[in-house]
């Protein structure tokens, strides 16, 4: 062991000879070692420059800092040296990043209509078990409720149309977060999300087992329905977001038809029925109510009628798959569709049959269709209902299979996950299955995450203007309009919670668990840490002979975990920010190898070459190297270098780009970490 006072001195690459004198440390210019920043301090320059003297004295030098393990030398957290090198792309490099700027422009292939039809079949759909739900614990007061709920999305439409317009990225909310904060907080909206898009297509894939059952008598339980449907659409989703989309279109017109046949007949059977049910129901609905009670019930009807605006947060999730400028109209389309059909659906339910005919059934529009038209139209709405929320499936699979593919790119779950849905299924299915197949228990969940998630995108909105103030964006709403969201949310939240109190713990449960699941899945290089230093601290393991040997394997693992490479692109060579970004990667990323990349026509930074000298010195547990690309930033060269470093792009990371910056960043595909 060596002594925790002895100063332990990294040896400068031999080929770098001393950095000392050829560049002056006291400088305050654009290369400025010292500014504002309390990160890289007097000390930490101080502690560089005695390394520095040290190499020149002679004094006994190390090429690790000390080590906390008893077994390992001081050369275990020594990353090694770093490089400089000069890069000109070949032209099979450029041939690639016009290769795959073409597959990114190609992958544009959705319409205001079809972006629409996919999250629509969730949102629309959802008419069929929020109805039953809300005139549950409002009553005649149903109508009112299911309205004012549907009013509250005029919140959110300018909030997610200024985040997608500076952030057009898939994904969303969990991309939001990872742009413009840290990687923990990202993966906490990741977590939600998962939840969400879990709940969409289990409570879909339920609801069309359970309202099938309500109008035929079925051979197996329920949740053998469920299996089925869910296994089903699965498969349909690895035809691709194209073909999923145009599947969706023609679920969404089905039902739009079936929809509109039934409100023409409905509205014909009210116009000759008057409004003798409508004020029966209304009497009987206050009887022995007070004003107070009566505003209690609105209130709670609002709650649980959000359930009804469900799959609203699934359109960020694909983005980057619509045509530009769709994205709006897509907001507006499901947000207006919801509201009318919710609503009007509602009181044409309330106008026509009975108050206890309507408390006591499950499958409330089969009974409407009945009443106005008869036995056809009652089976074509259970058909149609079974269809579209299989069609809700859908969207959740879809969904999720967007947020996997981020989750992968950036090293939080295996690649196994990339290639198609199959491999995504099993973490839904599970989650199901863990309830026992209650669908109570996953209805309960369901409306506190979809409020979770769209928390979410006001808070991250925040951030991004605190954080990213220069990212370029398309719309700016004010930030009333952010207030009145995030108190809606809470409002609502805690109304759901006084309404059934059992949600916040079933929600609590599963949050939590998939939150430490993705947390150990980020913090894996340290969970290894952890279990070597156990090891190291009892010798009699070192001894025996089915266990001396797992220490040198915990060492190879966990060297391997850091070997994935990533980049900073950079455009200065201000230390200050430099450093920033470094140490943004060593607390955001478990890796031990960095390059600063830099493209240029020539004209290099002054001291780019010596502040990445220093930089290498001031972080020995990373390798840092520095290349000079010539050629300019843009996609195609980016992509090109990806190719041929064998990086990434979503473990490319930039500063923001200004206002005049000519390219999307969802068309760099880079991540942005600092102002």
């Amino acid at each position: 062991m060596q002594n925790s006072e002895q100063e332990y001195i990294i040896e400068p690459p031999p080929s770098s000879g001393n950095y000392s004198s050829s560049t002056n440390y006291s400088r305050t210019n654009s290369g400025s070692l010292f500014s504002s920043s309390p990160l890289f301090n007097q000390s930490q320059f101080d502690i560089v420059l005695r390394r520095q003297r040290a190499h020149k004295e002679g004094k006994p030098k190390f090429t690790a800092v000390p080590s906390r393990f008893l077994n390992l030398t001081n050369d275990f957290e020594f990353a090694g040296w770093g490089s400089i090198s000069h890069l000109k792309l070949t032209p099979e490099d450029i041939g690639e990043g016009e290769a795959k700027q073409s597959f990114f422009q190609d992958q544009q292939v959705l319409g205001q209509f079809t972006a629409s039809a996919l999250a629509a079949n969730d949102i629309l759909g959802g008419i069929f078990y929020t109805l039953p739900s809300v005139i549950a614990v409002a009553g005649v007061y149903s109508p009112i409720s299911l309205f004012v709920a549907g009013l509250t999305l005029f919140l959110w439409r300018p909030i997610m149309e200024e985040m997608a317009s500076a952030l057009p990225i898939s994904g969303a909310p969990y991309t939001y977060l990872l742009n413009v904060s840290t990687k923990s907080v990202a993966l906490l909206g990741a977590a939600l999300l998962l939840l969400d898009f879990a709940a969409t297509a289990i409570v879909s894939a339920a609801t069309a087992a359970s309202y099938l059952a309500g109008e035929v008598s079925l051979p197996f339980p329920i949740y053998i329905g469920t299996a089925f449907v869910f296994v089903l659409f699965t498969f349909v989703s690895l035809s691709g977001l194209r073909e999923s989309a145009r599947v969706a279109t023609g679920v969404l017109a089905m039902h739009a038809v079936i929809m509109i046949m039934l409100i023409i007949a409905s509205a014909i059977a009210w116009g000759r029925a008057g409004l003798a049910q409508l004020g029966s129901n209304w009497s009987l609905g206050q009887v022995g109510l007070s004003p107070t009670v009566i505003a209690r019930q609105v209130f709670n009807g609002i709650c649980i009628g959000m359930l009804g605006l469900t799959g609203f947060e699934c359109a960020p999730a694909y983005t980057a798959k619509m045509k530009k400028n769709c994205y709006p109209k897509v907001l507006r389309n499901l947000h207006l569709s919801a509201l009318v059909l919710n609503s009007g659906m509602m009181l044409l339910i309330v106008a026509l049959l009975p108050l206890d005919v309507v408390e006591s059934g499950d499958n409330i529009l089969s009974l409407l269709a009945q009443r106005v038209a008869g036995r056809w139209l009652r089976i074509m709405v259970v058909v149609d209902a079974v269809v579209v929320l299989c069609a809700g499936v859908l969207t959740g699979i879809l969904s999720a299979c967007e947020l996997f593919a981020e989750l992968s790119y950036d090293r939080v779950i295996p690649h196994i996950f990339l290639p198609d849905c199959r491999r995504q299924a099993p973490p839904i299915v599970l989650i199901y299955a863990s309830t026992g197949a209650n669908l109570i228990v996953i209805s309960q969940m369901f409306t506190m995450v979809w409020l979770s998630v769209m928390a979410l995108f006001p808070v991250s909105l925040i951030l991004l203007r605190f954080s990213r103030p220069r990212l370029p964006r398309g719309s700016q709403c004010s930030l009333l309009i952010v207030a009145g969201a995030v108190g809606v949310t809470i409002t609502v939240a805690g109304g759901n919670i006084a309404i059934d109190p059992t949600i916040a713990g079933w929600f609590a449960l599963y949050f939590s668990v998939l939150l430490v699941l993705f947390s150990m899945s980020q913090n894996k290089v340290t969970i290894l840490r952890w279990i070597y230093w156990e090891y190291d601290q009892l010798p009699w393991l070192h001894r025996l002979h089915f266990t001396k040997g797992w220490g040198d394997g915990l060492i190879r693992l966990m060297r391997s975990m850091r070997r994935q490479e990533v980049c900073l692109l950079v455009k200065t060579d201000e230390i200050n920010d430099l450093f920033n970004m470094i140490l943004y990667v060593r607390h955001n990323e478990e890796t031990a190898c960095l390059k600063i990349v830099h493209f240029h026509n020539g004209d290099i930074p002054s001291e780019m070459e010596a502040n990445a000298k220093i930089l290498d010195e001031a972080f020995p547990e990373i390798t840092v190297d520095l290349m000079l690309v010539e050629g300019k930033f843009d996609p195609k060269n980016l992509a090109a270098l990806a190719h041929h470093l064998k990086i990434p792009r979503s473990l490319m990371f930039m500063s923001s780009p200004g206002p005049n910056f000519q390219y999307p960043v969802a068309e760099l595909g880079t991540r942005i970490i600092s102002i």
